[in-house]
């Protein structure tokens, strides 16, 4: 057998469906294990890996094909094999670093432990012993992972209700804007809507956002957040920056799109965790917005001209 039919042969004792025993699957199992085509399975390790510099990579370098994996193929290594080798406790997802956004560039994999010592096995006496353990204790494997992710993500209260938010830098800055930034700025203010990296509609106030003629369909240019004062009848979009840009006057255009419709006055409000965030950005940020810096919660900045915060 080559090395890629003993990995197929692997994933199929691990129990993996038939699409998971494919190619594809055997090379990235190959990948995780840092083996070559002439390394043992007895020298297998469980390095740290991305999926285009590490995976794809090692794969494209070490068991070359006559097409090699392009960057665009990234996706279906990730939503046809890892995601699958996670639910199956053969990989584990961002142990290094837990609090990693889903759409971190620093996403990475690694073989689980209780996965690397079956792998090592393969053609030796303990290879039905250390396989049965493993399938044995897959269940729980699956269940001690999930609740080290689950302990990661963000609590929010949304009237008396509590959401938990995806781990990562952005959510902890969006927790900050519905606890610290609307209390200081919006007080008594309502909460319409939030996403969230994995789950882009967490909380909608559909009632809400229907009253104000705010119509979300799957093509809709949304905010990191809406908060409306029905006081002032201000309504307050807010983009939360720790990777991607802040309100620009090409995303003023799209939320207009968005508030076409609302009669409340429009305040666009961009928050940056830091001082050092906001001045990567500034020569981008729109005319006619705000800035919140989240470790300055009682201060504004007001890119406004002749006007303080809130509509003309």
């Amino acid at each position: 057998m080559t090395k890629i039919e003993q990995a197929q042969a692997i994933l199929k004792a691990f129990g993996l469906p038939e699409a998971q025993q494919n190619e594809m699957s055997a090379l990235t199992l190959l990948a995780l294990c840092g083996l070559r085509k002439s390394t043992p399975w007895s020298e297998a390790t469980a390095e740290r890996c991305g999926v285009s510099n590490e995976i794809m990579a090692f794969v494209n370098e070490n068991y070359k094909k006559k097409t090699p994996y392009a960057p665009n193929t990234r996706e279906t290594f990730r939503r046809h094999v890892l995601h699958q080798f996670v639910q199956a406790a053969i990989a584990r997802y961002n142990p290094d670093e837990p609090n990693l956004p889903v759409n971190s560039p620093r996403a990475h994999y690694r073989l689980s432990a209780e996965a690397l010592e079956v792998v090592k096995a393969y053609n030796t006496p303990q290879w039905d012993e250390k396989l049965k353990v493993f399938i044995d204790n897959v269940g729980k494997l699956q269940e001690k992972y999930l609740k080290e992710r689950e302990l990661q993500r963000i609590p929010l209260n949304i009237d008396g209700q509590e959401f938990l938010l995806s781990p990562g830098a952005h959510n902890e800055i969006q927790a900050k804007v519905v606890n610290e930034f609307a209390a200081r700025f919006v007080p008594g203010g309502r909460l319409l809507y939030i996403g969230d990296t994995e789950d882009k509609k967490l909380y909608v106030d559909d009632k809400g956002m229907k009253a104000l003629n705010l119509v979300i369909t799957e093509h809709s240019k949304l905010p990191d957040i809406i908060i409306c004062d029905d006081e002032k009848e201000w309504l307050f979009l807010i983009e939360v920056v720790t990777s991607h840009g802040p309100i620009s006057p090409k995303r003023m255009v799209e939320f207009e799109e968005l508030t076409g419709n609302c009669q409340y006055g429009k305040v666009y409000v961009t928050v940056f965790p830091d001082a050092k965030e906001f001045r990567k950005h500034v020569s981008d940020i729109a005319w006619e917005t705000e800035v919140w810096l989240a470790d300055s919660p009682d201060h504004m900045i007001h890119f406004n001209g002749d006007r303080f915060i809130g509509p003309r």
